[in-house]
């Protein structure tokens, strides 16, 4: 069946494809596209994810984001509030119009993303186990600060991607603006693979610079655009299409020697030679195709999802994924389906029909329906009860997932977000996506004795859903403390526990995420002695304090020499520094961008515990943090305001007055745009406060930035109010 496949793939050696695929598997490796859709609230991420699902006919209606009828977005509160909450997994089928695939039914696995910041753990774990992705962007805005940080994730990942402008149809909009901006503030090597015909509310069409052709839209004959025109390029347009298909072919040569060389001779290259090319740099990491639309009016998604099969990479045009084994060392899941299996829990969901979902990808061999798989951090072995593949909340009973797939999983229970399970006999733990450390707690309290043990049932279900959700009990007011990515976060946990687990509970004020560190070196020195009789205690650690770079949170080095402290009292000593810089000196906030090195010490033959030790190395941090001049930081967002320009003055004098500070300036479709960082503690309700400021007019995107001193004269408020309630996160 392979066999038969086109040679447009990274991999064309027919024989290693035939190796790697299982005979009874529906569709070849070298035919799967696990993709997924990313980008800044409100681009039109789930509008495109609907358009796609309809032209694939995964679905026989679309789904419109206004009228709560989308596939995707199939919770209650995402339908209400129009946003994209939880990732939602999605497979559909498509037959390439264009190229060597034409004609050929290719299976592409779609995860829509959410853009709001406050959610970002879905983006980030969903890029850890895709192979490309599509980014979307507005046509009037531009390149967003979401859009960033998505681009960002992606480069972390190293996740091949193209790029979709959308709303094409918007007063306002500007293609060849927003591949300028994409260039600017994301860096990246982006080249229009289509150029629009028409723009704002003309925009009737698109043509496709790879094979000089155009499409054209005509919503009175055909509303659904199912059918648009194929017709040679407008006369009007004939000039602008050679400049930019020069460019792309001047572009792609970097990474195809025959369009290299045929580019240096003048000569003539083909489509297929192109879009080969345009496969490998897109692989490469190293260019970004661009097309526009808009999905909302139906135009340009068929020609997105084309480029999706024709550029964007099967599971085996990748490099395999990487992990380690039990001594350390480096190993590798090679994608095939006839290897031993391995792969990764990227996402956990309640399922009210069937219990725990672990949302999983399969990286090599086959994950069959009641097979017994090794999970490397447990050291436990569990069964697989029941496989199922996601079309959002519905669900289809497979017997076996191969290597490439993506898929839930029923029966394992002992499972966080990030595990491996693989086959008992193979030694593998694979790298587990990393996430963002909540900026914001609350305390939360159940509105009855009643909803007690169940709010703890629900908010252990939930943390073990959300890697960047965390609770704890505060250990002087009894308090539960809930800590998130921003209040719009926090909200929908409380609403998700009203509704799904029936718990009433009251939210306390928003509490800040500050953080301490220090500014200059100091010198430490911890005694833990103990003596009431027989066997004492004894412990004695010196440490230098210094501060780290931004970012490196708490280091611990051991520069003992001499045996000073025996070898089996350095680890209790090191997890007593680290569990010591979880309280710090100025107002019991945790510890950061700091190293603390272990210089020397003594210990007593008999005395001498680990326990001992352990004290001692936190009696040891507290001293040398008290002498090197402690700060606390405060979190600083970045914010970026929309406004129409009669309101600016207003609404930049009201980021002065929360004390924040204008970044710049830029005036963009009419409207002018606000850059500035302003303290989180000054932004509660900050949304609503620029909409009454603004007659509703401005928006508003928040995201974290950095962290910052706090000012001296906000320093006696905060620790007097951390004492009377007490809320580390």
């Amino acid at each position: 069946m392979a066999s038969a496949a086109p040679a447009i793939s990274i991999v064309t050696d027919k024989a290693k494809i035939s190796l790697v695929n299982a005979k009874d598997r529906p569709f070849p490796l070298e035919w799967t596209r696990n993709i997924g859709i990313a980008a800044h609230i409100d681009a039109g991420k789930t509008t495109t994810t609907e358009r796609i699902l309809f032209y694939s006919g995964a679905v026989h209606k679309m789904g419109e984001v206004h009228e709560g009828s989308t596939v995707t977005d199939w919770m209650e509160q995402e339908r209400e509030r129009g946003i994209t909450i939880t990732a939602a997994a999605i497979s559909c089928a498509w037959n390439a119009s264009c190229g060597p695939w034409k004609g050929i039914k290719q299976r592409i696995n779609i995860i829509d993303t959410p853009g709001h910041v406050d959610f970002t753990a879905e983006v980030e774990r969903s890029l850890r186990v895709l192979d490309g992705a599509v980014a979307v962007f507005c046509a009037v805005a531009g390149v967003q600060p979401q859009s960033e940080t998505v681009w960002r994730q992606a480069n972390k990942y190293r996740v091949p991607r193209i790029a979709f402008i959308n709303k094409m149809d918007r007063t306002g909009a500007d293609f060849f603006r927003a591949v300028s901006e994409m260039r600017e503030k994301l860096k990246a090597n982006a080249h229009p693979l289509f150029i629009p015909i028409g723009k704002e509310e003309n925009f009737s069409g698109l043509v496709d610079l790879v094979q000089n052709i155009a499409y054209v839209f005509d919503d009175t004959t055909d509303p659904l655009g199912m059918n648009p025109i194929t017709s040679e390029v407008p006369e009007g347009y004939r000039a602008q299409t050679k400049e930019y298909r020069d460019k792309l072919i001047e572009a792609v040569s970097d990474f195809d020697d025959v369009i290299a060389e045929k580019y240096l001779g003048g000569e003539e290259v083909t489509a297929d030679e192109l879009m080969l090319g345009i496969r490998k740099a897109t692989i490469s990491l190293q260019f970004t195709g661009v097309v526009p639309g808009s999905a909302f009016k139906k135009k340009g998604v068929q020609r997105l999802l084309d480029c999706v099969v024709n550029y964007l990479p099967s599971p085996i045009d990748v490099p395999p994924m990487k992990g380690v084994n039990t001594d350390g060392g480096e190993v590798e899941a090679l994608v095939n389906d006839k290897g031993k299996m391995a792969g990764l829990a990227f996402k956990l969901w309640t399922d009210p029909f069937v219990g725990k979902l672990v949302f999983f990808r399969v990286y090599t061999g086959q994950l069959r329906k009641g097979m017994t798989v090794y999970n490397p951090r447990t050291r436990r072995s569990e069964r697989v009860s029941r496989l199922v593949l996601m079309r959002a909340i519905e669900r289809e009973e497979i017997d076996v997932a191969y290597a490439g797939d993506i898929c839930a999983v029923v029966g394992v229970k002992d499972v966080i977000t990030g595990d491996t399970f693989a086959d008992e006999d193979l030694d593998i733990r694979l790298e587990p996506p990393s996430f963002p450390e909540p900026v914001i707690s609350m305390s939360i309290e159940p509105n009855s004795k009643g909803d007690q043990e169940k709010m703890g049932t629900a908010l252990q279900r939930l943390v073990a859903e959300d890697p960047t959700l965390r609770v704890k009990t505060d250990p002087d007011t009894g308090q539960t403390i809930l800590a998130g990515m921003g209040e719009l976060h926090l909200d929908i946990i409380r609403d998700r526990m009203k509704r799904e687990f029936k718990v009433e509970a009251t939210a306390g004020k928003p509490q800040i995420a500050y953080r301490e560190t220090v500014v200059r070196p100091a010198d430490g020195e911890g005694k833990f002695i103990r003596q009431s009789g027989g066997k004492g205690q004894y412990g004695h650690v010196i440490v230098k304090l210094e501060p780290n770079q931004k970012g490196k949170g708490v280091e611990v080095v051991n520069e003992v020499v001499g045996g000073t402290i025996p070898k089996e009292f350095i680890k209790p000593a090191t997890d007593g520094i680290l569990e010591g810089a979880n309280n710090g000196v100025v107002a019991g906030y945790p510890v950061v961008d700091i190293i603390v090195r272990i210089t020397d010490g003594t210990f007593h033959e008999v005395d001498s515990s680990e326990l001992a030790f352990k004290m001692a190395g936190i009696f040891a941090l507290k001293d040398a943090m008290k002498k090197a001049n402690p700060i606390l930081l405060e979190p600083i967002m970045g914010v970026e305001v929309t406004t129409p320009e009669e309101y600016q003055g207003d609404l930049m004098g009201d980021i002065n007055r929360r004390r924040g500070q204008i970044q710049g300036m830029e005036n963009k479709a009419g409207a002018c745009i606000i850059n500035a960082h302003v303290p989180l503690e000054t932004l509660f309700g900050y949304v609503t406060d620029i909409r009454s400021l603004s007659k509703g007019r401005a928006s508003a995107s928040i995201t974290p930035s950095h962290f910052e001193q706090v000012p001296g004269s906000l320093l006696t408020k905060i620790v007097e109010s951390s004492v009377r309630a007490p809320a580390r996160t």
